[in-house]
C-alpha cells in the first residue's frame, strides 16, 4: 500500500478540476495545467478532492500510483501557489542580468551566455548575484534552474560557481606547501 497514494488531492477554493479524454486539467489563479493520464491507474474527482488508486493489483499499477497521486498534487499546488527557486553566484566577477525573455549570465568564460527564458517561466534578478526562477509548472521550473546550474557547478576549492540557496558546498583544503 503507498501511503503517499491513500491521500487524496484537496482542491482548495477557486481551483477546477475535470477529466477529460484522458487527461486531467487544473484550472486555478495563477493558470492552467493539464497532464496525461496513465492507464494504470485510476482517477475520480469527488466534491472537493481527487482520489488516486491502482486499475488492478498488478505490481506497475502500485508503483505507478503514489507517483500519480505526487503529479497530480504538483499541479493543483503550482496553479494555487507556483514553484521558485533561487540561484546564488558566488564567484569575482560573476554575475547575472534579466533582459526581457533572456537571462545574461557572465561565469568566467571569454563570452556571456545568453539564455532564452521558456514561456511560462519568470525570471528576475533582485542583484547581480541571485536569480529567481517561478512558474506553476514544478518541472519546468527545476529544469531551467538546472540548466542555468549546469553553466558553472560550484567547485569545492573556492566555491566559485551556480548554487541552490541553502545548497551545502563540501569544502576541501587546498594542497599543502
Amino acid at each position: 500500500m503507498s501511503r503517499i497514494g491513500k491521500k487524496p488531492v484537496a482542491i482548495p477554493n477557486g481551483v477546477t478540476a475535470q477529466i477529460e479524454e484522458g487527461t486531467l486539467s487544473v484550472k486555478g489563479p495563477k493558470g492552467t495545467l493539464s497532464m496525461g493520464l496513465s492507464d494504470l491507474v485510476e482517477y475520480k474527482i469527488e466534491g472537493d478532492e481527487i482520489t488516486v488508486t491502482p486499475a488492478n493489483d498488478t505490481k506497475r499499477a502500485r508503483s505507478y500510483w503514489g507517483m500519480q497521486r505526487t503529479l497530480v498534487s504538483n499541479l493543483v499546488e503550482g496553479v494555487t501557489e507556483g514553484y521558485s527557486k533561487v540561484l546564488e553566484i558566488n564567484g569575482v566577477g560573476y554575475r547575472a542580468q534579466a533582459q526581457g525573455k533572456k537571462l545574461k549570465l557572465q561565469l568566467g568564460f571569454s563570452h556571456d551566455v545568453d539564455l532564452d527564458v521558456p514561456e511560462g517561466i519568470e525570471v528576475k534578478t533582485p542583484d547581480q548575484t541571485t536569480v529567481e526562477v517561478s512558474g506553476i509548472d514544478k518541472q519546468m521550473v527545476g529544469q531551467f534552474a538546472a540548466e542555468i546550474r549546469e553553466w558553472r557547478k560550484p567547485e569545492p576549492y573556492k566555491g566559485k560557481g551556480v548554487k541552490y540557496r541553502g545548497e551545502y558546498i563540501f569544502r576541501k583544503e587546498g594542497k599543502k606547501k
